[in-house]
């Protein structure tokens, strides 16, 4: 960008510095802290929200000059006197985690101009329709205080206490399950339990949930449930968890939470692996998190830390 001798020096400085932090399709966002910093002697003294309006009167700046610079391109390149690019403000952003191409969040202070503080969260994982929303909600919680300025401790607290209540039962089954829409239930079903089998064949390579379904459904018919209970069905929206050593030797069942018979709800609640729930939905997905954030290489150490391995 050296050749742009008119562009200002906080676009690209004398070092050819890149103040942009990231950019897709039609979108970038810029470093602001360096041209407040020129512009403001008193940028430490001054509170958030000052520096919020400092900085959209400065982009409002940056329209212009990006916009000059757009005329140029079309007259010099496209040999057009006119164009339809335009830049413009769509907001001041606080803070922002960036994952990965188009999995971010940012915590917005002003839009068009407007005062507001929101989450604007795009393909994390906790936003996933097959994300358990009770743990969906501990984690966009954690996003939103670390964006805020929390500490890793704070965090670590934060979790200790939500993994206690997972374990002693505080937190319900029914929140806890994998939420899916039922597909390729028929796929799987290799063949169904003959008289004196307790459980279908069930193919290679399905779907845990599949599987799951397959094994509700049979273990519902075992226990002679099946006529009062609906069985589950292809289309079906259900949840499925993990389970620990049980007589049955399964190692995942589904359920309808609208019509769990209280037989089956009293062998899941017994027998749900609710340490497993935990460990690999909510503390795996913590692991990115973390390493991003320069708080932990791996997940040895809190593995070591909440599960006392």
């Amino acid at each position: 960008m050296k050749h742009l001798e008119d562009t200002p020096w906080w676009i690209c400085d004398s070092e050819d510095t890149n103040y942009c932090t990231y950019s897709d399709t039609d979108s970038i966002y810029m470093h602001a802290e360096p041209i407040l910093r020129h512009r403001h002697s008193n940028f430490d003294e001054m509170n958030a929200e000052e520096k919020d309006d400092a900085l959209e009167n400065i982009a409002m700046e940056y329209e212009g000059v990006v916009t000059k610079s757009y005329d140029k391109l079309a007259k010099e390149v496209f040999r057009s006197d006119e164009h339809r690019l335009e830049m413009k403000t769509e907001c001041v952003i606080r803070s922002a985690y960036f994952r990965a191409t188009r999995r971010y969040a940012q915590w917005i202070t002003k839009q068009e101009g407007i005062k507001k503080e929101s989450l604007d969260v795009k393909g994390l994982e906790f936003k996933k329709a097959n994300f358990p929303p009770v743990l969906g909600k501990f984690f966009k919680s954690a996003l939103v205080d670390v964006l805020k300025g929390a500490t890793q401790s704070e965090i670590d607290d934060r979790l200790k206490i939500f993994k206690k209540q997972i374990l002693d039962g505080t937190i319900p089954l029914t929140q806890l399950g994998n939420p899916q829409a039922v597909k390729k239930l028929n796929k799987y079903t290799e063949r169904k339990a003959r008289a004196g089998e307790m459980f279908s064949v069930i193919g290679k390579g399905a779907p845990a949930a599949v599987k799951a379904c397959i094994i509700y459904n049979d273990l519902l018919k075992f226990w002679g449930l099946h006529k009062k209970h609906a069985s589950i069905s292809q289309g079906d929206k259900i949840k499925w968890i993990y389970l620990k050593q049980n007589p049955y030797q399964i190692d995942a069942i589904a359920f309808l939470e609208w019509d769990l018979p209280e037989k089956m709800s009293t062998f899941i609640n017994q027998y749900a692996d609710r340490k497993k729930i935990f460990e690999s939905i909510l503390l795996n997905k913590l692991e990115g998190f973390y390493n991003d954030l320069g708080w932990a290489l791996n997940l040895n150490p809190y593995q070591q830390m909440f599960f006392n391995i």
